[in-house]
């Protein structure tokens, strides 16, 4: 794409409400709502407990899109996070939310997906995908690529190419893909109240005899329990700021950006809830804490009104569900290190734009190689657990930063005005720090890896921030 580009070429505001709206439902969507209710439910023993878990968690979210609503829609700009926090608190904290996202958390999590993605569709084809599709040696090293690992690389390439067409392209494939999740989550609930035979009365028993595999004993049960289910339904509801980078390319901000925000999260809040009211409408709290951690709670409920083909249609709704994200994902991630890389701060390369497509396509591209290796290496895991207190530590400062703005920019034009403030922001922020020291304490060992992930951006940072190049758009 070469001699396509430009650095005079600028982003396209192309992209709509439906699309923005898409984008932050799709990643917010993904795995989570079929597998965590089996883990929150060993956590705390009872379905009514769940419930109000999946609602606090909700609430918590809901109160970090108001205080994101207001500064996005104030500064809609790409790089969405970057572009607030490099504004707030200076240029060293914004590349190292940048650097964090791109080299660990936003790259990981693509390839976590592209291979979730591969291996439900093994599961879909019964298996078919197992095995080494490559063997050999380069400069002495064995090679062995797998099948899965193909796939889940053929995933991540698709996106790629379909985000470096416009960003209306990118745009109405998230509103097909998310379309699908919302009609298959919504015909999981339909069909277990419809076609299972279930008992209210389910949701007045314990969990009292659930095998509650992998679940550890200090995580059943009191605080401690509550605690463990608010982190497993707040990964459920990640996602939920994805449209941020993309504000740059909002059609109408000022109108949008707040609707996408609080319209996606109050969306995915009301299926999470009417999936989790039929999972226990046909199960008791006991068969639920007693699933296999190989399979899915959707899967033994599906398995009550569909029979034996719910093993192959829940592989199906969870393939296209990760496929959905990971389109989502690569499409906002990629205006992150655009914006550092048009500010000196990253690869100088990856802040053009193709002139024909009006589209950050080396950034997408670059993106979508780093999540290969890691998709390849298999340490995504490892480096997108030790990244999630990072990331929710750029949450809170950014949704700081409305305190911040609000005091340096108290004349700045606010289309969408925070609700609740300065109540409701403050609470997320202090909630948001409460689960930082939650980390350290219960996983130091992963916590000091996101550290020390973070931390390692910052000789490059020295080297890019003393080159002082001309930037490529006003700072």
């Amino acid at each position: 794409m070469s001699p396509t580009d430009s650095p005079r070429t600028e982003l396209v505001r192309g992209l709509g409400l439906w699309g923005a709206i898409a984008v932050n439902v799709a990643n917010m969507i993904g795995t989570g709502v079929f597998l965590k209710t089996r883990v929150m439910t060993c956590n705390v023993g009872s379905p009514l407990l769940v419930i109000a878990v999946w609602i606090a968690a909700g609430l918590l979210t809901l109160a970090g899109t108001f205080s994101y609503a207001e500064v996005a829609a104030m500064i809609p700009e790409a790089g969405g996070d970057y572009v607030f926090l490099r504004r707030a608190y200076g240029r060293l904290t914004g590349f190292l939310y940048g650097w964090t996202t791109f080299t660990i958390y936003k790259s990981g999590a693509q390839a976590a997906l592209a291979v979730g993605f591969a291996i439900f569709l093994n599961v879909a084809l019964g298996g078919w995908l197992e095995g080494n599709a490559l063997e050999g040696s380069v400069l002495g090293l064995s090679l062995h690529l797998s099948w899965l690992a193909l796939v889940a690389l053929a995933a991540i390439w698709a996106v790629t190419w379909i985000n470096c067409r416009t960003v209306a392209t990118g745009g109405r494939t998230a509103i097909v893909l998310t379309s699908a999740k919302v009609v298959l989550l919504g015909a999981l609930a339909v069909g277990a109240f419809a076609f299972a035979t279930g008992h209210w009365g389910n949701f007045a028993l314990p969990s009292a005899g659930a095998s509650c595999e992998g679940v550890a004993s200090t995580a059943r049960g009191g605080i401690a329990g509550f605690g463990a289910a608010m982190l497993g339904a707040l990964w459920a509801y990640d996602g939920w700021s994805n449209v941020t980078p993309l504000a740059g390319e909002i059609r109408n901000p000022a109108r949008d950006l707040p609707r996408a925000f609080l319209g996606g999260m109050l969306a995915v809040g009301a299926l999470y809830l009417a999936v989790n009211v039929a999972y226990f409408y046909v199960l008791t709290p006991t068969e639920i804490g007693s699933v296999s951690s190989t399979s899915s709670v959707a899967t033994e409920v599906m398995k009550r009104f569909v029979g034996p083909a719910a093993v192959t249609i829940a592989a199906v709704a969870l393939m296209l569900s990760a496929f959905g994200s990971l389109q989502a994902s690569v499409l906002a991630g990629a205006r992150i290190p655009f914006a550092m890389a048009r500010e000196g701060l990253f690869f100088r390369g990856l802040g053009q734009v193709s002139a024909k497509t009006h589209v950050p396509a080396r950034a997408v591209i670059a993106q979508a190689a780093w999540a290969s290796v890691l998709a390849i290496s298999g340490s995504y895991d490892t480096l997108t657990d030790a990244a999630i207190f990072a990331v929710w530590l750029f949450y809170g400062l950014t949704a700081s930063s409305l305190f911040v703005f609000r005091r340096t920019l108290p004349d700045a034009v606010r289309p969408y005005r925070a609700f609740g403030y300065p109540l409701v922001p403050a609470a997320f922020v202090l909630v948001t720090l409460c689960l930082i020291g939650n980390t350290f304490i219960a996983t130091p060992r992963l916590a000091l890896i996101g550290v020390a992930g973070m931390l390692a951006g910052l000789p490059f940072y020295l080297y890019w921030s003393k080159q002082q190049p001309p930037p490529l758009t006003p700072p």
